[in-house]
């Protein structure tokens, strides 16, 4: 690997491949409306709460000015920086807004034009999922999760050879992810030699772990994995925090020492330890809590092939 830590910011994609795969039951099953109120109880609360906690340390510190305009954080708040090209506002949230869009496109689609078949209205909404698609490239990590949900079926059990195709494939994935750092603004990005094998790798891997009794479902299958499953989205919002605070806090009172493999590791264990606990808190306050008070059922499905999957 020439740049092991590219991997570490290629997981965003892999969670949008993990989106594209779980939400297409969930459009099927609920109305629009429903789907959408579902949506917006599962992202928002932890955002919201994280957004204005940002806005605040940042009008206080004037660290990042232009962040403070009121246009951006309007349309960071809406989900909307996609299309005026200000940035989000949480550290990590900028994904987020593809989430959102993603979100609303697909379900748009599929009502138009599966469920009430009305050809005017899903030709614009299916016009629109292109446009979104041709415009911001990176959605192709969607196409490829619901590609997956569509032809892998529930029955479908791994033998010893696809196992081995698997492991190697993730391997791979690990490797060629590991070279190069994209984000996939322009299509232009797709010739680069290290893109095709990713997206080939990555789609062989999912395709193969999704099956019953693969290497991935059998590691997962366990309270750990499974917990950390389940507290991902407040993690992956909530780690900049006590990070930025806690480097703020080692600066201030020295504890970074000349011994630097000494400093990094207490570091790294308070970040580590703290990030957790405030996921942990945040997980029950602001994901299950609100989730489970209006709709009165659990966040995650049980024994679901995915960690995290949501119902």
């Amino acid at each position: 690997m020439e740049h092991p830590w590219y991997f570490g910011t290629f997981g965003v994609e892999i969670f949008f491949v993990i989106s594209g795969f779980v939400i297409l039951p969930s459009v099927m099953k609920y109305s629009l409306r429903e789907f959408a109120l579902r949506r917006i109880a599962r992202i928002c609360p932890l955002f919201y709460v994280l957004s204005v906690l940002f806005v605040g340390l940042n009008l206080a510190t004037d660290a990042y000015s232009n962040l403070n305009e009121p246009g951006t954080v309007a349309a960071g708040l809406l989900f909307v920086n996609l299309f005026t090209g200000t940035e989000q506002l949480t550290p990590n949230a900028w994904s987020l807004s593809y989430e959102m869009c993603f979100y609303a496109l697909v379900a748009l689609v599929v009502n138009f034009a599966i469920k009430i078949r009305s050809v005017p209205a899903g030709a614009v909404a299916i016009t629109a999922a292109l446009a979104f698609v041709i415009f911001f490239p990176i959605a192709i990590y969607f196409l490829i999760g619901m590609l997956m949900r569509l032809i892998v079926r529930t029955d479908d059990v791994a033998t010893r050879g696809s196992r081995v195709v698997e492991l190697t494939s993730l391997a791979l994935l690990v490797w060629f992810a590991s070279r190069a750092h994209f984000d996939y603004s322009t299509w232009q990005q797709f010739s680069d030699p290290v893109v095709p094998p990713i997206l080939l790798s990555i789609s062989t891997y999912f395709y193969l772990a999704l099956r019953h009794g693969s290497v991935t479902a059998q590691l997962l299958d366990n309270p750990v994995f499974r917990y950390i499953g389940n507290v991902s989205y407040s993690l992956y919002l909530v780690h900049p925090f006590p990070y930025f605070g806690l480097r703020m806090l080692f600066v201030h009172y020295g504890l970074f020492t000349d011994d630097i493999a000494k400093s990094m590791v207490i570091f790294s264990i308070a970040v580590f330890t703290t990030s957790f606990l405030l996921a942990h808190i945040a997980h029950l306050l602001l994901e299950r809590w609100p989730y489970q008070k209006l709709f009165h059922q659990k966040v995650y499905r049980e024994n679901s092939r995915i960690a995290g999957a949501t119902s």
